[in-house]
């Protein structure tokens, strides 16, 4: 009997925190002879590892890259206080710290932005460069109005009625279908579930307070290369009005770095990490310095 296909996302592994809980990773190694900075990834608000199923690879063809749940997402066991965007932050540390000393270039998606740049403003020593895909920030003035958190709550409630009805992953379902096999059947079992709702809200409110507070007091970044991926299209969830907002805070963001840059991913929404994942892995080998996804 031939043996099991590998993992598409690499080998697994367990990271322990410093408060006694363990993180569950997997891990592409990368060339044999690399000797770019480890690519960590960070996923969106209440997401797995395995939306990055169709970058980790690709990155992995010039790096070590790791993708990871956070506690109470994927097959990480969840947390038993509040998901402060400083608890997740510490997290994200305690993995790198397993991971080795670095180098670290940190690729994060949606809710992940914020999330990154306060783990790398902790410690700025050993990070290398941020690739800020479609992420959330506080310099987008229209997500503190009081109908954007209308907008907020009910996108919640809707999606944990439809995860107690068994219909979550439905909604899904297009967009996911591009995935590796393997990745898609992990994703289907872990991802839409009551114990994932309840993580998201509680990683709602602790996204949600981070970022009143980095309206006044941002996290300090190092001058590292900085790349900021913004859709270009509206999509589910995102009227053109917020997307125009989204992205002008995302123009902002770069311009906040002396390395910035801001790209646009001309035919993708929010979800470009699943329909443009050239061009994410792209923008990650042009901050390695290495030859693009295209050759």
């Amino acid at each position: 009997m031939p043996p099991a296909p590998a993992p598409t996302q690499g080998t697994p592994g367990l990271a322990p925190t410093r408060d006694g809980r363990e993180l569950f990773y997997q891990a592409l190694p990368g060339p044999a002879d690399g000797q770019a900075p480890t690519v960590v990834f960070e996923s969106g608000l209440a997401a797995s590892r395995s939306f990055w199923g169709l970058v980790q690879p690709l990155v992995a063809q010039w790096t070590r890259a790791v993708v990871y749940d956070r506690s109470g997402l994927g097959r990480s066991p969840a947390d038993a206080r509040p998901r402060s965007m400083q608890r997740m932050a510490d997290d994200l540390n305690d993995l790198l710290d397993h991971l080795g000393p670095g180098p670290f270039v940190l690729v994060a998606h949606s809710g992940g932005g914020p999330l990154v740049r306060a783990a790398t403003a902790a410690r700025p020593e050993r990070i290398a460069g941020l690739v800020l895909a479609d992420v959330s920030d506080e310099a987008c003035e229209l997500i503190f109005t009081p109908a954007f958190r209308r907008l907020e709550k009910f996108a919640h409630a809707a999606s944990w009625l439809l995860a107690r009805c068994g219909l979550l992953e439905r909604c899904y379902r297009k967009a996911i279908g591009v995935l590796p096999e393997d990745v898609l059947a992990d994703l289907r079992r872990e991802g839409f579930s009551m114990p994932v709702m309840r993580t998201r809200g509680a990683e709602l409110a602790g996204l949600v307070a981070a970022l009143e507070t980095y309206r006044n007091q941002p996290p300090v970044l190092p001058d590292i290369p900085l790349t900021v991926i913004s859709g270009a299209l509206a999509d589910f969830g995102m009227s053109e009005r917020i997307r125009a907002a989204a992205n002008a805070a995302h123009a902002y963001r770069a311009r906040q770095s002396p390395q910035g840059r801001h790209v646009l991913a001309e035919r993708s929404g929010h979800g470009l990490i699943l329909s443009e994942p050239a061009l994410v892995a792209e923008e990650v080998a042009r901050l390695l310095g290495v030859a693009d996804a295209r050759g």
